[in-house]
């Protein structure tokens, strides 16, 4: 299994588009935080970094499906997967060596935006005036955000053994689990409309960014991503 980790984890930074992903994914946020007039935080004139928190999962519904949509997909492509099959592995194993190395991936996206807390604690005045349990529960968020989008990722993978598929049926899942159900909810038909919202990714999110890491949030996000995993299996050994 530690095998197979470490080979996705190779194959991801063995070639230049992986590095392109991250890069694109550093600048858009840069620009985002600092340079747009709308969402620049030094002409927000807060300590703030509400636009990194807000426009993040917007990137994620995009990014994490580039980053997922090779990991089974390719696999059938190149006619390799059913030699993976023959390892010693099982076929959860294999889903989470995949779903390991995915999850490391996005650590090191989220990672560099630890920056920008240390710069905006030196420009608040007085320094250090930020909402620092805000702040790490909102990141805390983003990790579990996209630790649910790369499971969604990996079952899109599962479906398919076209890339370009795969990244549109993630891409897709991923937006109406973040945006879809919370949009129902605001037509609020019946009583049904809180119920709806509690499915949204980002109701959950929502609640972690106020700086309280409750329990019920995170646990509603691990069993988001233990029931695609799952459908990855189910998937993959149906087939």
């Amino acid at each position: 299994m530690k095998s197979l980790f470490l080979k996705e984890i190779n194959a991801f930074f063995g070639n230049l588009l992986g590095y392109l992903i991250l890069a694109l994914f550093l600048v858009a946020m840069g620009l985002i935080v600092w340079v747009f007039p709308e969402t620049s935080v030094l002409d927000y004139g807060y300590a703030d970094l509400e636009p990194l928190f807000t426009y993040t999962p917007y990137v994620f519904t995009f990014l994490i499906p580039a980053l997922s949509m090779r990991a089974i997909a390719e696999e059938k492509r190149n006619n390799t997967w059913e030699l993976l099959q023959t390892s010693p592995l099982s076929l959860l194993e294999i889903i989470l060596a995949k779903y390991g190395a995915l999850l490391v991936l996005v650590f090191l996206a989220v990672l560099p935006t630890l920056i920008y807390y240390f710069t905006i604690l030196q420009l608040g005045d007085p320094a250090g005036n930020l909402d620092q349990a805000s702040f790490f529960g909102s990141w805390i968020g983003l990790l579990m955000i996209g630790a649910v989008f790369s499971a969604v990722g990996i079952f899109s993978s599962a479906l398919t053994s076209q890339q370009v598929v795969a990244f549109v049926l993630g891409v897709f899942l991923c937006f109406v689990l973040y945006f879809g159900f919370s949009a129902l909810a605001e037509l609020n038909v019946g009583n049904v409309a809180y119920y709806v919202e509690e499915l949204s990714l980002s109701f959950h999110y929502m609640n972690l960014s106020r700086g309280v890491v409750d329990s019920g949030d995170l646990f509603f996000m691990l069993g988001m991503i233990w029931l695609f995993l799952g459908l990855s299996v189910l998937v993959l050994r149906k087939k």
